[in-house]
């Protein structure tokens, strides 16, 4: 079953954010929107690329009014010691979310349950705590952030103009559809 236009299940997780540990809630989300990337574990591979990427677009996410949650399902602990000793994740300023219940990453469905360990994931939550996009890749392919962006802006475009819709390789500002019957069959 897909997580799209379904809600957000509750959760609470202590994470690491700006050298401090903090509770973060389902109910921070609401009235903004989310990015949820899930990653299988720290001190890995892939996992530090995608996050310095996110990382490295972070302030084009903030102007969006996008906030980023990484999750994993280690500590919030071994997130800082991450932060602390890798170059590439200690320039990250959103949220790591420490998941050691395997609660969230059950919530969004991503957990291996034999291994303990998320799957990569990429969830787009609106205000309304929303699952709006999902991305679901193997371990050994990374997310490009400037791709998620992508999608976040198409995202918050559709939601903010009902009646329209993005087309492939839709871009900030380019034209968009209104589905009718006119258009059927000559798209």
């Amino acid at each position: 079953m897909s997580l799209v236009n379904t809600p957000i299940k509750p959760f609470t997780a202590q994470a690491f954010k700006n050298g401090k540990f903090i509770e973060v809630s389902d109910t921070d989300l609401k009235g903004k929107w989310s990015v949820f990337f899930f990653y299988p574990a720290d001190f890995t591979f892939v996992c530090p690329t995608e996050l310095g990427d996110v990382a490295d677009n972070y302030a084009e996410f903030q102007k969006l009014g996008v906030e980023i949650y990484s999750v994993s399902t280690d500590t919030h602990f071994t997130h800082k010691a991450w932060h602390d000793s890798s170059e590439t994740i200690g320039k990250i300023q959103y949220t790591m979310i420490g998941d050691p219940t395997l609660t969230i990453s059950r919530n969004f469905e991503v957990l291996r349950e034999a291994q303990g360990l998320a799957d990569r994931g990429t969830f787009i939550v609106d205000p309304d705590g929303i699952i709006q996009a999902v991305e679901i890749t193997a371990e050994g392919i990374g997310r490009d952030a400037s791709n998620l962006l992508s999608k976040v802006k198409a995202a918050q475009y559709v939601a903010a103009h009902p009646g329209e819709v993005c087309p492939a390789k839709w871009k900030e500002g380019e034209a968009t559809l209104s589905p009718s019957l006119d258009l059927v069959g000559k798209i």
